[in-house]
């Protein structure tokens, strides 16, 4: 994680912000007056900063929450892999086209058993956004994702996916290569994956982007994630010509974790540190991994055959309708 010079802090974090600067104070003086003990007050200090973030992850607005999804210091899929599994070994490619580094993926150990994890890949900074183009994947990343999970059916290895993307790349280039269709076939074909699916959204899961690799018989989100079909921006665009209604358009939207369980298009909302991921990586990871493992002994001891069919039933009953008669 990110050392405390070092981090970055969004605009309602200033609190923290400011108590992490008393912080570094203290420790100046303690290095200019070594015969006195600040210690007592550092500790304080740093109790403080604890209880800070306890208070700010009570009372999110949906906006922050989506600010925290795109926190800079917020650890992406490598991060997670890095933390959860062990023994991963890298696929590359599509087969086809390249190998889209916005999307990520290999087998990998959990508690000792093999699966197959694959996800969105933002950069960690300007020149790695860039290389992983911001987390938007191509036509060819989604094919290398279903390359990589009919590998994982040849070997009758579960499926995990992490999701963080503002979307799929909207770029002529990627029309051209067939993104809709990319994407729609990786729907159709996780549908029927005769394996265990889970789907995580770690981050920003927006639209067809999300949805390409994210059909699963668990989808859970992260406490500090959204998911919904367009981003809090591009929503006030459109409604308001403007983006200056983001913060309306989030609470709008119910995009969070909570408003997604309630609506049935989630199994799960696993907890955060307190403040967000991107303060303890390890911390982050060591509540996921209890998550996945469970999961996947739950949805082995199903038949492959029920596990495709009831995977097919909770997603074709998702959603709110009503009948007029006239």
């Amino acid at each position: 994680m990110p050392q405390d010079k070092n981090r970055q802090f969004l605009e309602f974090e200033k609190p923290i912000k400011d108590l992490f600067e008393d912080i570094e104070k203290q420790k100046q003086l303690a290095e200019k007056n070594p015969k006195i003990d600040y210690s007592s007050s550092i500790r304080q200090l740093e109790a403080s900063v604890i209880d800070k973030r306890k208070e700010i992850t009570q009372h999110l607005t949906p906006w922050q929450r989506v600010q925290l999804s795109r926190h800079p210091d917020r650890p992406y899929t490598l991060k997670y892999i890095d933390k959860v599994f062990t023994d991963f070994v890298e696929i590359f490619g599509d087969r086809n086209v390249k190998d889209d580094k916005a999307m990520v993926g290999g087998f990998a150990s959990l508690d000792g058993e093999t699966v197959m994890v694959l996800g969105h890949q933002k950069g960690i900074n300007t020149k790695m956004r860039q290389y992983r183009n911001f987390g938007m994947a191509n036509p060819e990343g989604y094919r290398k994702a279903l390359r990589l999970m009919r590998l994982a059916e040849k070997f009758n290895k579960p499926v995990i996916t992490f999701i963080d993307t503002p979307g799929a790349y909207p770029g002529m280039e990627a029309e051209e290569r067939g993104q809709g269709e990319a994407i729609a076939r990786n729907i159709y074909e996780m549908m029927r994956l005769k394996v265990p699916v889970i789907c995580v959204i770690i981050g920003e899961g927006a639209s067809g982007g999300a949805l390409g690799i994210g059909v699963g018989d668990r989808v859970f989100m992260l406490e500090n994630s959204w998911y919904t079909v367009i981003s809090p921006e591009n929503c006030s665009s459109i409604l308001w010509r403007s983006w200056d209604q983001k913060e309306k358009a989030a609470d709008q939207l119910k995009l969070t974790g909570d408003y997604m369980y309630k609506f049935g298009l989630i199994d799960g909302i696993i907890p955060e540190p307190f403040g967000g991921a991107h303060w303890d990586y390890n911390e982050a990871a060591a509540l996921l991994k209890p998550y996945l493992i469970d999961t996947i002994k739950e949805l082995k001891q199903i038949e492959p055959e029920e596990r495709v069919r009831k995977r097919i039933a909770k997603f074709c009953k998702m959603g709110f309708w009503e009948e007029v008669t006239t």
